[in-house]
């Protein structure tokens, strides 16, 4: 096996990494998932979930990669498992599934950033109109897929990981500059209220599914990206500190986006449950508001960044496909890239179409108690992200506690943190690995598939 090229520092992997969690799943997804999902009462469930459950499973994805210095579904044979490698097929599938729908979005963004440029604030009311424009926001996909594959061609450090460094920071200052502006805003409290304040009885299965999805989704779990990640990784970081950093990231900007998007929806008498198009249809309308000249830089700005996070995560769930071709059929990197890219852009044909342009895809399916279909893009989402990540965090931390088991899973860690197995992240890790993860994702993943495909509701 060929040298594998790597980071070139703990701020490389960390700015990465969190760069593959920190993007559309924060500041397109989790706004109008807190807004459907009942306000605070989401975002602390949102909050549990990526610290109680999904940390332990971050760091079980890194040293599992970091010990193999191979790809999801290469790992687990390398560790002598071959069986288990289950695990990073579904994580394979389950990435080129999210991306293929992701890259719709991401188009849509981008998109946004031209009409921004042209000054047209009305965009945010023809939404509809404009995702059923299949050829324009096709073009959009391609170009934005072609930029995606152009970056992970370069490489992890002279691509991936440049790219993160540069352009995650940006993002988050233009963030905090549009949380300022929107806390002046006619009714900005009712929303930070609405976001804030927790409602007990918007408790329910689905908003707890949904959070722990949007927490998975969020933080690249479950699907290999940084079981991938962590193969770049040098011996001699510490696992438990970069995880740390990765998961205060990503809740870090999430919690931003909420801030911004929530007074910004209240001050526009908008409904905050307004669904995947709340980001599209809202803001449009609040950078006119702030008159030509200043509008069209802001909010050229802000969807130009809001592409350039969505980059970040595309080239993360990219890669993973990627290392799996270059690992396990010998095939060169950047032939490897163009391929996978090529294939996953088709597999999203149908999400770009399901959005009003073809009724077979926009009214897909029924899922059996419900009276409504549901669209392509939505189906992909429900299967890849509610119920395929919460499965493949399950079987990877049942992986990491009995199969793999703990003097191998905390000897590997210990290599970049010599008294890992004497502190308090050992005993927090050693229960949530083997009980909290395994107990709950399990029963969440059942619960959800009943729930959202069969209509049997077990917990109301």
């Amino acid at each position: 096996m060929a040298i594998r090229s790597g980071f070139s520092s703990r701020l490389g992997f960390v700015a990465a990494a969190a760069g593959s969690a920190v993007g559309l799943g924060n500041i397109w997804k989790f706004p109008f998932e807190v807004g459907a999902g009942g306000g605070g009462v989401f975002l602390i469930m949102y909050l549990a979930f990526c610290f109680l459950l999904c940390f332990p499973v971050m760091v079980a994805e890194i040293a599992i990669g970091r010990k193999t210095q191979r790809n999801p579904v290469g790992a687990f044979k390398v560790l002598g498992f071959p069986k288990w490698s289950i695990i990073g097929k579904l994580g394979l599938v389950s990435g080129v599934l999210i991306l293929s729908f992701y890259n719709v979005v991401a188009g849509w963004a981008f998109g946004y950033f031209l009409e921004m440029i042209m000054g047209n604030f009305t965009i945010g009311e023809h939404f509809g109109e404009y995702i059923k424009d299949v050829v324009k926001v096709g073009a959009y996909g391609l170009i934005f897929m072609g930029t995606t594959a152009y970056i992970v061609s370069k490489g992890i450090s002279g691509g991936i990981e440049k790219a993160a460094k540069l352009l995650m920071p940006t993002l988050v200052i233009i963030m905090l500059s549009l949380v300022a502006y929107s806390l002046t805003l006619d009714n900005a409290w009712e929303g930070i209220k609405f976001y804030l304040v927790p409602d007990i009885s918007e408790v329910r299965l689905e908003v707890v599914y949904k959070a722990l999805g949007q927490a998975f989704f969020s933080l690249s779990l479950g699907m290999g990206a940084l079981i991938t990640y962590g193969s770049y990784v040098g011996k001699n970081e510490n696992i438990i500190t970069s995880a740390v950093l990765i998961t205060f990231a990503d809740v870090g900007i999430a919690f931003i986006a909420g801030l911004m998007m929530f007074p910004l929806v209240f001050s526009q008498g908008l409904p905050p449950n307004g669904g995947p198009g709340l980001i599209f249809v809202t803001l449009p309308g609040v950078f006119g508001s702030l008159g030509g000249g200043l509008g069209i830089f802001i909010g050229s700005l802000f969807f130009l960044l809001l592409s350039f996070a969505a980059l970040t995560s595309t080239v993360s769930l990219l890669e993973v496909p990627v290392s799996y071709v270059v690992d396990e059929l010998d095939i060169r990197r950047t032939k490897a890239v163009w391929l996978v890219a090529l294939i996953i852009f088709v597999v999203g044909l149908p999400s770009l179409i399901g959005n009003g342009y073809s009724a077979m895809f926009t009214n897909f399916i029924t899922y059996l108690g419900d009276e409504k279909t549901t669209n392509f893009m939505d189906f992909v989402g429900h299967v890849a992200n509610d119920t395929f990540l919460p499965l493949g965090g399950f079987l990877i931390s049942m992986f990491a506690a009995y199969i793999w088991k703990k003097p191998k899973f905390y000897g590997e860690i210990s290599k970049g943190y010599p008294g890992f197995e004497n502190s308090i992240w050992s005993k927090y890790l050693g229960f949530g690995v083997r009980y909290l993860c395994p107990t709950i994702l399990g029963l969440l993943f059942i619960l959800t598939v009943l729930d959202r495909f069969f209509g049997i509701t077990v917990i109301a």
